[in-house]
């Protein structure tokens, strides 16, 4: 019998999602395990695999498509020899689909002061692309290689790809990128300027991703009572365990780098053991307290800030915490990651101390009650002693919502943190 395939909810809080493109085209035979589609959630694209075999009878969700309620049927397979009037009566079965709008029409790029200029060019449609002759032709690409291209307008069907079978990855999309070596297809799409009022712009559509992450900091900071201390750490002391440390890493599978940010994740880790009353979450019937000491670390990626989970992260050596993030941070950056490696935790930290920034105040991650903003360590002028003195100092500031942790929670919690940072043996016990 017919058997639909259904949007699949690929997190405990999805409700919907982007079916970014399919993998398999009408007609197509399918076996089970096939890649059958790339889903683009708030955190990641993933690819969904067949679980049973047969022929792909009929797609009716388009590429691109955007707002796909999880449960919707996206396709129809049947079974090899089935007869294809029973799709219909599946489609019939199933709650009407969900109309995909189309993108509004976008002013034509005017110079200010031509004719049909500002005001006319906001009034006139701009003209529908016309797909290109390569846009039917099945283009290999990662999912990460994908996204970037879309944001920065690449088309990927003029990239030559250095993956298996020719698949495009990464590497070959920032090539293109850093080059522009990659010109568009015949009648592409490209980024369109506009000019309204005399300011020229470019519009670049928002992402799921970028989306859901909009809507969330907008609620976090709304609705969340924030309140912010801070704190200076003298990191000398860590600075020299870190380098007596990394001199005696082994080669091979044992070799390890230690970063001061795996140094901070342990610190934080311990205070929090230390002060639980920290790991804590709002409800509008308790305060939980988280019973693990799960640390969420704040990851940049080419569509928007991720935060994967360092869970257990109290029980855990530097070395092991280490691994643990460059392995996270390298699969959030392409887009691979599993629900339960970024949902869930029980505090963020979010680290800018690498670009410079001596200090900022970062918005809490909900349904979390503390954010951890790092700074870079730079050498200061301290009184040590009663003598003034060159140190190496790094601020921290702690955003936590104060309807679950108290001022003085907060306080006891950065006063151990700085403990542990300044008395970096410590977290070695």
């Amino acid at each position: 019998m017919p058997i639909p395939i259904l949007m699949p909810a690929l997190s405990p809080t999805m409700t919907e999602g982007k079916l970014a493109r399919w993998l398999k085209k009408e007609g197509d035979a399918v076996e089970a395990g096939d890649l059958l589609a790339e889903i683009e959630t708030d955190k990641a694209t993933m690819e969904i695999e067949a679980v049973d075999e047969g022929i792909l009878a009929k797609i009716l969700v388009p590429d691109d498509s955007e707002g796909v309620p999880v449960n919707q049927i996206i396709a129809v397979m049947l079974e090899d020899g089935e007869d294809p009037a029973g799709v219909d009566a599946v489609v019939a079965a199933q709650p009407p689909l969900k109309p995909v709008a189309a993108p509004p029409p976008k002013p034509a790029a005017v110079e200010p002061g031509a004719p049909g200029g500002p005001e006319a060019a906001a009034a006139e449609p701009r003209p529908a692309p016309v797909a290109s002759q390569a846009s039917t032709e099945r283009v290999f690409a990662s999912p990460l290689a994908r996204r970037l291209a879309d944001q920065s307008r690449v088309e990927l069907a003029s990239i030559a790809g250095s993956g298996p079978r020719g698949r495009i990855v990464k590497h070959d999309v920032e090539a293109a990128i850093a080059g522009r070596t990659a010109a568009p297809a015949a009648g592409a799409a490209a980024p369109v300027p506009f000019v309204v009022a005399g300011a020229a712009f470019t519009e670049i559509p928002n992402s799921t991703m970028r989306k859901v992450i909009a809507r969330r900091l907008s609620e976090s900071k709304r609705d969340i009572p924030h309140y912010y201390l801070s704190v200076d750490c003298a990191l000398d002391a860590l600075l020299g365990l870190r380098a007596d440390l990394n001199a005696h890493s082994s080669e091979g599978d044992g070799a390890y780098k230690i970063s001061v940010n795996d140094f901070i994740v342990r610190a934080i880790a311990l205070a929090l053991k230390r002060v639980p009353e920290a790991n804590a979450s709002w409800t509008e019937e308790a305060v939980r307290l988280f019973s693990a000491i799960d640390i969420s670390v704040a990851v940049a990626t080419p569509g928007g800030l991720i935060t994967p989970i360092i869970r257990g992260a109290d029980a855990k050596g530097l070395a092991v915490i280490s691994g643990e993030i460059r392995d996270l941070a390298q699969r959030a950056r392409e887009g691979k990651l599993a629900p339960d490696e970024y949902q869930g935790g029980g505090f963020t930290v979010s680290n800018l101390g690498m670009y410079g920034i001596k200090e900022f105040a970062a918005v809490i991650n909900p349904p979390q009650s503390c954010i951890l903003a790092v700074g870079m360590g730079e050498q200061r002028p301290v009184v040590k002693d009663g003598a003034l003195a060159i140190a190496t100092v790094m601020s921290c500031t702690l955003s936590a919502d104060h309807r679950s942790v108290d001022g003085a929670v907060g306080a006891r919690f950065l006063t151990a943190f700085k403990e542990l940072i300044e008395a970096p043996l410590t977290m070695l016990l």
